[in-house]
């Protein structure tokens, strides 16, 4: 659109905005969506590492190792989880995903030696058959929930938020919820459900215990219990999720989320990734367990760059959904004529509850999901998160370290007076920290 001299968008009443008013006006439905909080927020590309020179040396690439290995879940469990790269797949579930993808997930993980995760919904043999080390979702809703798939999982990791709806429930539309669906699930077939957004049997730290109390015992005290919480007060959740007895802490920031839910909540509850780990960090720190509690952060992450500033930060692992399902081929381009059909493009398309997804991917349609073929997703996957690897190896050795978890606070500065104050590192040329420190 041409604009005439003189005129002028509003920003609070922009074009994006009044569609939004007008669609609300004739549907009376709000609008949902996948893909996360779309507005900007500080994120890791506000932060920069400091490569080593003069007063560090870095290590040469190819004569020198720069280990990526790392172990979950050393504080109770009998079998920790030993993975090759730091990097694990978020929980997703079998409902939300086809089958296809399910096991494109597993082998692409198992190829790189890391963990994928079940997501709401119970275990399909598809990911059990094909994932080496497969974590196990305990949520509030207990849908497909029986003690063998507890204990033929490798870890549980017990959900009490995502960053895209702390606070809220998900919800799996009737059209997706197809006969296996609905028997895993018991619920009726093609009807649209929603998960509960607290679990039924307990309500604070003081019956988490419990819980985690009951889950070891089921599992023989072999597996390692993780407890993840959405972003928001992120310091109390995480010193309360320590002191019920996790072994690994999962954060997931408000720029991740591949589930669908309201657009409002999307973008207004939470809060970014990166206070959010900052906060996770300190707390594990107060209580004398950082790195004894493992902590794997989630949303927003896209590459290795991304990796190595968590892990800097103080993560252990991070863990990865909307990249994963790019890797497999959602939103690839040889279907835009498809989703230019949908009112979408290559790109944008993010209606993941609607069923309707060309790559086979976000869909319970069967002809759909032929289209994913789980051998080549898999193998996209695993070429993904080798690059990752490796650009967090390549950062880590510039800064003269010889494993990726010895990557620290002081290898890093930030670019905004806002990231500089949310991770608690210097603005880039001085040695302030807002909020922290008074000189420059």
């Amino acid at each position: 659109m041409n604009l005439r001299p003189g005129m002028r968008e509003s920003a609070t009443f922009d074009r994006n905005v009044i569609h939004e008013i007008q669609r609300a006006a004739e549907t009376g439905i709000y609008s949902i969506r996948g893909w996360g909080a779309k507005r900007a927020l500080p994120h890791f590309d506000d932060l920069v590492f400091l490569g080593a020179s003069m007063s560090r040396y870095p290590l040469e690439g190819y004569r020198e190792k720069c280990a990526t290995d790392v172990t979950l879940g050393t504080r109770f469990a009998k079998k920790p989880l030993l993975l090759q790269i730091p990097i694990t797949i978020a929980g997703m579930s079998f409902g939300a995903l086809s089958a296809q993808a399910k096991e494109a997930l597993g082998r692409g993980a198992t190829a790189m030696g890391t963990s994928t995760t079940t997501g709401d919904g119970g275990m399909t043999s598809e990911e059990r058959g094909h994932s080496r080390l497969l974590v196990y979702q305990y949520l509030p809703s207990r849908y497909g929930m029986n003690p063998d798939d507890l204990r033929a999982a490798d870890a549980i990791e017990i959900v009490l938020g995502q960053g895209a709806k702390p606070g809220g429930g998900g919800m799996l539309l009737g059209r997706k919820i197809s006969e296996r669906i609905a028997q895993m699930r018991t619920l009726p077939q093609g009807i649209d459900q929603r998960s509960a957004c607290r679990h039924p049997d307990w309500t604070g730290p003081d019956d988490l215990a419990i819980k985690i109390e009951e889950l070891r015992e089921i599992t023989d005290w072999q597996k390692p219990i993780y407890v993840k919480v959405g972003a928001s007060r992120t310091y109390y959740d995480t010193m309360l999720a320590v002191k019920s007895g996790a072994d690994v802490i999962v954060v997931d920031g408000m720029q991740g989320g591949t589930g669908a839910t309201q657009d409002v909540f999307i973008e207004h509850v939470g809060i970014p990734t990166l206070p959010a780990l900052r906060q996770a960090v300190e707390a594990l720190k107060e209580l004398g367990l950082h790195r004894k509690v493992q902590l794997i952060i989630s949303g927003g992450i896209r590459s290795g760059a991304d990796v190595a500033k968590a892990l800097a930060m103080g993560a252990d692992a991070v863990s990865i959904g909307t990249a994963a399902l790019i890797a497999l081929g959602d939103n690839a381009p040889k279907y835009e004529p498809e989703y230019e059909k949908l009112g979408t493009s290559a790109g944008f398309y993010d209606d993941y509850q609607d069923g309707a997804d060309p790559a086979g991917i976000t869909t319970q349609d069967p002809d759909l999901a032929k289209r994913l073929d789980p051998v080549e997703g898999g193998r996209k996957l695993a070429n993904y998160l080798r690059v990752l690897a490796m650009e967090t190896q390549t950062i880590a050795r510039a800064c003269g370290k010889s494993h990726v978890l010895n990557l620290e606070p002081e290898d890093l500065n930030a670019l905004t007076i806002e990231a500089a104050a949310m991770a608690k590192v210097p603005l880039a040329g001085t040695s302030w920290i807002p909020g922290v420190s008074a000189g420059l």
